[in-house]
């Protein structure tokens, strides 16, 4: 990925967790597997690690230690309500920010 591409998600991507875990709860390296097969291959794992930490900690996810096949319980994140009114506002704000980029794309940056 791009220096651009990485700065861009940098503002993006707790968003995007987000609206993964809105599709279903999920661990650490799920959500990691989950950016990966949409084509976010460079996101490293301590990255999302990092940001699972900050949405927890905002508190827009409940978090349930589940036994593990193998080492120790993994923790699994479940958005919230609060945290379902943040991707709300979120999607509402990136509606408004393609819209206005695409206008300028179709104006040529006029």
């Amino acid at each position: 990925m791009g220096k651009q591409m990485t700065e861009m998600l940098k503002g993006t991507l707790e968003g995007i967790v987000l609206a993964i875990l809105a599709a279903r709860s999920a661990y650490g390296y799920e959500i990691t597997a989950r950016l990966r097969d949409e084509g976010f291959s460079d996101i490293a794992e301590g990255t999302v690690y990092a940001l699972l930490v900050r949405i927890e900690q905002k508190g827009f996810v409940d978090v349930e230690k589940v036994p593990s096949e193998k080492g120790p319980p993994r923790k699994v994140y479940t958005l919230n309500a609060q945290g379902r009114e943040f991707l709300e506002e979120f999607w509402t704000t990136w509606s408004f920010l393609a819209d206005r980029i695409g206008q300028l794309r179709e104006d040529g940056g006029k």
